[in-house]
């Protein structure tokens, strides 16, 4: 059992051009059978959403709907609110070839991303034909209004669980504090809303 090793959360993506990569046809099918039921799965609940599919809220079974996600076996995604924190954990073996990174974006967007390469080695006289390729994966969440973005922790441990946490806002933050006084132009407006004449 290996130590978690602490990932560094970023407040911009150095790299925004990362994910820029012709998407052939033969690219997406290669990747679509291997991600299902995991985290960054565009079928995390077995299939595309078909609008011709009849929906029934009043008839919603998660046992039924989540069954197939439940059976995959592939990869778990926790996600919960303890007492003063909101906490991701997401399963995913394969993370020791992986370069993670957890990104927050305009205080309200958090994006988890990961790329790995594969490279081959060919021969010298080969060199013209040698190819390389590289695939990754991405999820981006919204986060919750009360969480304190500045302090984001991400770890990995065991090269397998992926954890997040983000604690909650306290109660005095900014955008909850008292305004006081505000200035208009024919009077003022007090903390509790009421004009004066000036």
């Amino acid at each position: 059992m290996s130590c978690p090793r602490k990932l560094e959360v970023l407040y911009e993506d150095r790299d925004p051009k990362k994910w820029r990569v012709p998407l052939r046809e033969d690219m997406f099918h290669s990747l679509m059978p291997q991600s299902e039921g995991s985290l960054f799965s565009p079928l995390l609940f077995g299939k595309f959403f078909d609008p011709s599919d009849a929906f029934p809220l009043w008839e919603f079974e998660s046992d039924i709907l989540l069954a197939s996600l439940r059976n995959s076996g592939n990869s778990t995604t926790d996600w919960f609110e303890a007492e003063g924190e909101y906490v991701l954990r997401a399963e995913s073996p394969g993370l020791r070839h992986c370069n993670i990174q957890v990104i927050v974006e305009s205080e309200k967007i958090m994006e988890i991303s990961g790329q790995w390469e594969e490279k081959k080695e060919v021969a010298a006289r080969d060199w013209r034909s040698g190819k390389w390729w590289e695939r990754g994966c991405v999820r981006r969440i919204e986060l919750p209004q009360n969480a304190d973005w500045r302090k984001i922790e991400a770890k990995v441990e065991d090269d397998i669980l992926l954890e997040i946490r983000i604690p909650k806002g306290t109660k005095n933050d900014s955008s909850t504090t008292s305004l006081g006084n505000i200035d208009v132009p024919y009077g003022v407006i007090d903390a509790n809303s009421k004009i004066k004449e000036n």
